[in-house]
């Protein structure tokens, strides 16, 4: 069935079940406050009936990574998943109890229930949005197989119900669909992530034993294999520190050959203050490699930390440090009403991150796209493994153009390793320009530093395997 001749269908949600798979890292990842090892891996099954009886299933993944949602140091991160697995459970005993809708009043009246009516100063709502998040992925699923279509077609056609007006004032009239490409991204550059503790030569290793599982276990190994042009570096709000790595990186890069490299930094929340940051760039710019490479930063991400994005005193130095480039928000996306705010302070961008929801991600480019081009969003992960969660992330990503996409979840975790071997094998035989056969039975494909993203536009959301 064409989406685009479709009304937003609407159905009642019969059955919902979440299911957790251990994961385990096979380089450590750290980012901020946490290094991440292990972390449980959710999927989401849904079943749907629509109003003439017909029923369809659904499904949505995520790794329930700790110290992201919620950075509170006294949790556990095993704590910390199981608050994200019971953010799950109770959107999905909620969003189980509602009658039919589309799938936009099931979001908005979920959303509002579990984050809406908090405080804005509330330390969970990231995690309270992503129960909501997973809930949605599932249910865009479900309608867009019910009705045999694409993610992107859905979108054409409105299938989901999406009326942004009803939540910014600002998109009355805004239309979705007559922003969107005719035809979504086929492929997408790999901005490769360099965590704090990633080793850049294969000396860095000389402490410490690197895995022998066939993967890269530096950067210098990464971009040999992988073709790498588009890097994410995180910084750790120490400038001595800071400026060391980044010269170091920026030393690499130019060994392995890497012409014109282009870059984001990403603060994990690590800054006191926008002069702090300011003065880490003011350092680096003073060496020649370092102001070599900082031509090729795109932008930065988030700073400071969530509860300090608001405070204007603490922005003294934001023009200072747009000098090198734009600043966006990540973690103080935390709802709806958080990227006009962070606007008003003077960051120009947002990320997009599925975990935290796809009409989160639709209404930002609405705010977007009325800001006659001063506002933008970039494509960031939360370690987004195969399938599901990372198709459906790439899938939305395809929609909405973006250029560049960061991903980590090839180069932290052992390919397909984490599935069966049949799921393997049917994501080799469904998604082929994706996968490839590898050491783990199936790995992410990248061909000079890009995904090929084409066998995604399949009927449901992103994924050719059954939910």
């Amino acid at each position: 069935m064409n989406a685009a001749a479709s009304p937003a269908l609407k159905f009642r949600i019969v059955d919902a079940q979440l299911q957790l798979t251990d994961c385990r890292t096979r380089l450590p990842f750290r980012f901020g406050v946490h290094t991440l090892t292990s972390a449980p891996f959710a999927t989401l099954r849904i079943e749907i009936e629509t109003l003439d009886g017909r029923r369809e299933f659904g499904a949505s993944s995520d790794l329930l990574v700790p110290k992201w949602f919620e950075k509170d140091l006294e949790k556990t991160p095993e704590r910390d998943s199981r608050n994200l697995a019971d953010s799950a459970e109770k959107a999905m005993a909620f969003s189980t109890q509602q009658g039919s809708a589309t799938v936009f009043d099931h979001w908005l009246s979920c959303y509002e229930s579990r984050v809406g009516g908090q405080s804005s100063l509330a330390s969970d709502l990231l995690l309270r949005g992503f129960g909501v998040a997973l809930m949605e992925r599932a249910l865009m699923d479900a309608v867009c197989r019910r009705e045999d279509c694409s993610f992107h077609e859905a979108l054409l056609g409105d299938l989901f119900g999406f009326q942004p007006g009803r939540v910014h004032g600002a998109l009355q009239g805004w239309n979705l669909s007559e922003s969107l490409p005719a035809k979504p991204a086929t492929s997408m550059n790999l901005r490769h992530t360099i965590g704090l503790l990633d080793a850049l030569t294969p000396e860095d290793w000389a402490d410490a034993e690197a895995p022998q599982d066939g993967f890269p276990t530096c950067l210098a190994e990464d971009i040999a294999r992988y073709g790498l042009s588009w890097f994410k570096i995180k910084i750790n709000g120490e400038k001595a520190t800071d400026v060391k790595r980044l010269l170091a990186i920026a030393e690499v890069l130019q060994a392995c050959g890497v012409k014109n490299p282009r870059f984001t930094l990403d603060g994990n929340e690590q800054f006191s203050s926008m002069d702090d940051l300011a003065d880490t760039l003011e350092e680096v710019v003073t060496h020649p490699q370092g102001a070599e490479i900082l031509q090729g930063l795109a932008f930065i991400e988030q700073p400071l930390s969530r509860k300090d994005t608001f405070r204007p005193e603490l922005h003294a130095g934001l023009s200072r440090v747009r000098v090198f480039g734009p600043v966006i928000i990540d973690e103080a996306d935390f709802g709806v009403q958080a990227f006009p705010e962070a606007v008003a302070l003077g960051y120009e961008g947002v990320s997009i991150k599925a975990c935290k929801g796809v009409f989160r991600a639709l209404l930002n480019r609405g705010l977007c796209e009325i800001s006659s081009g001063n506002l933008f969003q970039s494509g960031e992960d939360l370690t987004n493994l195969p399938v599901r969660a990372l198709q459906q992330d790439l899938c939305l990503m395809a929609s909405l153009g973006i250029e560049h996409v960061e991903r980590n979840g090839h180069h932290y975790f052992k390919g397909l390793h984490h599935l069966s071997s049949a799921e393997r094998e049917q994501a080799l035989l469904h998604h082929p320009d994706l996968y490839v056969s590898g050491k783990g039975g199936a790995e992410l494909s990248i061909k000079n530093g890009k995904l090929s993203l084409s066998s995604l536009q399949a009927p449901g959301f992103g994924c050719g395997l059954k939910p």
